[in-house]
């Protein structure tokens, strides 16, 4: 009797020994500290005050891997209807009342209960900057009008500010490598966080209304150290070129061209070789005399309402924007931009978002081509005519369609005859707009650093996670040793 019980009593404890090792090693596989609750995202928000329009991005991450890398994510967006902040200089209250609609569309998506620790920037770009040039006290009224709005919400307001050109520049850089773990990621196989090969740190290169900004890792030494930003990010130093020409962003070279053209004639029609064939506009001369970044007409040169009419001549557009630049302030051509800017020469891949994407996806060019192919293809464009136009795209709005040619024309030379790109080079360049589900510019970037996001030093893995694991292995262990022991003597009493 006192035999078949202990063998029974063996029996059950060599069974629920079994079941207590099995469920150790499931725990050590499946880490179950990582299951234990569902992580809580924050949130932080942004908003983009460009020259043309207002962009407000929403991003979100797991506030228990806050700090940690590759986490970060856009989850929301919205267009600000209107013109930028900088268009309401006669009435800055309506710059305020403008950011509502997004504002109202944020509160939705943001869960009450984090709304009010949810940081909200403002950084206005170089529109403001402009308009500070040109009234100092207007820009401050605008600042005030949208911190005022801002603060009415549920939110935690950091100011509304107007950001540098170099931050413009060196935060999309940023956004860009950050989105595209180039920094660091995660290797499965060492089992910690490591430095991707420094071949994947990409540049950056962005092209607003009223600015364009280039940001990149040279091959050398930067001699001009007013040119260079330091970072520390993930344990590695970046010492990167950034420089950001304010006047020489899309819409200001736009303006810039009318002035040249109507310079040189006193006709009352003008030829503009970058507007389609058939196109026509007028234009007022003295509406020219209000922008810092163009030269008043004399009062002499040119009657006081012009008409512009296309001609969709792609070579001549493209001389026409050559004109702008200043190159003559280089004293050395192959450490120098335009303007008399230093620039060392461009190395490594680049990614060229903002109006560079947009102009190159409607003309199907955001695929790399050979520089020939592209050139060749907006040649064909630019021939067009505006009636031809309107009939292959009647969704596309007239401002932007009756510019695309002029846009195209720009691009290349800025890229070209500006930054120094060449045909052996042009390949070096993508042109895309998201990564990782996140729209690619300078606000990502901005709130990175603001909100020490990304650390000066490498990420560790979670102590916790690591603990559990050798917590479990160690249970794993044991239970199998004193398996095998229990396992001995039931057969020595068998």
């Amino acid at each position: 009797m006192g035999s078949k019980w202990n063998s029974r009593f063996l029996r059950g404890s060599l069974t629920l020994l079994g079941i207590f090792s099995l469920t150790a090693l499931i725990l050590s596989l499946v880490r179950i500290h990582n299951t234990t609750q569902p992580s809580k995202d924050k949130y932080g928000l942004v908003f983009d005050a460009g020259s043309s329009h207002t962009s407000l991005f929403v991003y979100q991450w797991p506030e228990e891997k806050e700090n940690n890398t590759g986490m970060v994510s856009q989850m929301f967006s919205c267009h600000v209807k209107g013109p930028g902040i900088s268009s309401y200089a006669e009435n800055p209250s309506k710059a305020g009342a403008s950011l509502r609609d997004c504002l109202n569309a944020a509160m939705g998506v943001i869960p009450p209960h984090r709304q009010q620790e949810s940081p909200v920037y403002l950084g206005a770009t170089a529109g403001m900057r402009l308009l500070r040039m040109q009234n100092e006290l207007a820009a401050t009224q605008i600042l005030e009008a949208v911190s005022q709005t801002i603060r009415k919400y549920p939110v935690s307001f950091q100011g509304a500010r107007i950001i540098s050109g170099k931050e413009e520049g060196a935060f999309g850089w940023i956004t860009i490598n950050y989105l595209l773990n180039s920094f660091t990621q995660y290797s499965a196989k060492e089992r910690d966080w490591i430095r991707p090969p420094s071949a994947n740190i990409l540049g950056a290169l962005d092209l607003g209304g009223a600015s364009t900004q280039i940001s990149f890792i040279p091959a050398g030494l930067i001699a001009d150290p007013s040119e260079a930003v330091q970072f520390r990010l993930y344990g590695f130093d970046y010492n990167i070129y950034s420089h950001s020409y304010l006047c020489y962003g899309q819409n200001q070279a736009f303006q810039r061209v009318i002035r040249l053209i109507l310079s040189g004639s006193p006709s009352v029609e003008v030829a503009h070789p970058c507007y389609p064939k058939g196109y026509e506009e007028e234009v007022q001369a003295a509406s020219l005399s209000d922008n810092p970044c163009v030269k008043p007409l004399p009062a002499t040169t040119s009657p006081s309402n012009v008409t512009l009419v296309g001609k969709g001549n792609s070579s001549l557009c493209r001389e026409k924007f050559k004109a702008i630049f200043n190159f003559s302030g280089c004293r050395d051509p192959s450490s120098c931009g335009f303007e008399g800017i230093y620039q060392p020469r461009v190395n490594g891949k680049f990614l060229a978002f903002s109006a560079y994407y947009y102009t190159f996806r409607f003309l199907n060019l955001t695929v790399t081509s050979p520089l020939a192919t592209v050139e060749r293809a907006i040649q064909v464009f630019c021939a067009r005519t505006w009636e031809d136009l309107n009939t292959s795209y009647p969704h596309e709005k007239p401002f932007h369609l009756k510019n695309y040619c002029a846009s195209a024309n720009y691009i290349l030379t800025l890229l070209l005859d500006g930054y120094g790109f060449r045909n052996d080079t042009w390949q070096n360049i993508a042109f895309q707009m998201q990564a990782a589900n996140s729209d690619i510019g300078w606000t990502l970037g901005y709130m990175l650093n603001l909100t020490n996001m990304i650390p000066a030093e490498a990420p560790q893995l979670l102590k916790g996670h690591e603990e559990a694991f050798w917590i479990a292995s160690i249970f794993f262990l044991v239970a199998t040793l004193a398996l095998c022991l229990l396992a001995l003597v039931l057969h020595a009493l068998l």
